[in-house]
């Protein structure tokens, strides 16, 4: 049975895809026939923590050359918001010097208004293989290069760095602690289980009673959404497809975000970034990670959380069975420990056989 929000969506599709069509024509571009990144879950995807409004990301090619694209369209007040600030973002990332050999972008290829809509497409980067699908030890060297290179940026060492910073934002302590009362407020609101309010309680705890840990490493660039999908490898170059994620903050939650992503997909890179930190960083900085882990941990959680009144059926047990999971890698976490192979395994297993088969489609070679 379609819910409202699924049923809304399609009609939302139904309604602006036609119109998108017509208006790429005028400039020359065709959409493919599928699109997977309207499917499966899609409908549910909401910004939590950063700029967020509805647009669509489509696939496409430029009708001369069979050139391979890819679109964001909006007619969405906060969409257009966030679209101009992540080719602000791009924009000014590429006037850092350290990010010439680390970060690249695609090529814009148009930014324009039209018919109430913004329009933006760039060159789509293809890779030869996924991410995850690459030798361990080239995923450890882009991973841990994309790492240094965020750090080598400071808004409290360079006056570059902080104008740059009131482009991108700029975390403190405070914020960190925000919006963990945020989580603790939202979860509170959607009757959170109390197994799993105790749980965000003590993550909350720890943060306050190591905020300045927190402060210590605030300041550095940081990218909050650092995962697969939001950047391609093409040759030795990556590229990064997310800009608006890009903010100053703790240095330590781009990789937090990273390594509890790694935690579902690749235990043994999760293993190998942990043991390079042991190996090469001060206690600091290894407190400070931890501390960033249980502050996107919460935010995981509270974000599954809020999905559950929009979702029915077989999409409620699996939204639900994320709430638990996550949690379970959050109690694992607070006493500093790795949870176990075997609750993991048993995650994948329950979440693969809960997933739609258009989710299984979207999610095919995303990572």
């Amino acid at each position: 049975m379609e819910n409202s929000a699924e049923k809304n969506w399609q009609e939302y599709l139904k309604k602006e895809l036609p119109k998108v069509s017509e208006i790429l024509k005028t400039y020359g571009y065709l959409l493919d026939p599928d699109q997977p990144h309207v499917k499966g879950e899609r409908f549910l995807m909401k910004a939590l923590t950063t700029i967020g409004g509805q647009k669509l990301i489509l696939l496409g090619k430029k009708s001369d050359t069979n050139e391979k694209v890819v679109i964001k369209i909006t007619e969405d007040p906060k969409g257009k918001k966030e679209l101009f600030h992540e080719r602000e973002c791009r924009q000014l990332l590429h006037e850092i010097n350290f990010a010439y050999d680390i970060f690249h972008s695609p090529e814009e290829l148009l930014f324009t208004t039209t018919d109430n809509y913004l329009l933006t497409i760039h060159k789509f980067i293809k890779q030869e293989k996924p991410f995850l699908e690459r030798p361990i030890s080239e995923q450890f060297d882009f991973a841990l290069d994309s790492f240094k290179a965020q750090e080598k940026a400071r808004a409290t060492t360079h006056k570059h760095f902080k104008q740059i910073a009131k482009t991108f934002g700029n975390r403190t302590r405070h914020d960190y602690l925000r919006l963990s009362d945020t989580f603790e407020s939202a979860l509170k609101n959607k009757n959170a289980s109390q197994k799993t309010l105790e749980l965000i309680k003590q993550a909350k705890q720890k943060l306050i009673q190591k905020t300045m840990r927190i402060e210590q490493y605030c300041g550095f660039l940081t990218h909050t959404d650092f995962v697969p999908h939001n950047f391609r490898i093409s040759g030795q170059t990556l590229y990064l497809l997310d800009f608006s994620s890009l903010r100053f903050g703790n240095k330590h939650e781009s990789w937090a975000r990273f390594l509890n992503f790694m935690t579902l997909y690749n235990r043994d890179l999760e293993t190998a970034l942990l043991e390079y930190m042991k190996n090469n960083r001060a206690e600091e900085e290894l407190e400070s990670l931890h501390l960033m882990r249980l502050f996107r941990l919460e935010e995981i959680i509270t974000y599954y959380t809020n999905l559950l009144s929009d979702s029915e059926g077989d999409l409620l047990k699996l939204n639900t069975l994320r709430v638990n999971f996550w949690s379970e890698v959050l109690s694992a976490e607070l006493t500093g420990k790795r949870v176990s192979n075997e609750i993991v395994e048993n995650y994948k297993i329950a979440r693969d056989n809960l997933r739609s088969q258009e989710e299984k489609e979207r999610q095919s070679g995303l990572h």
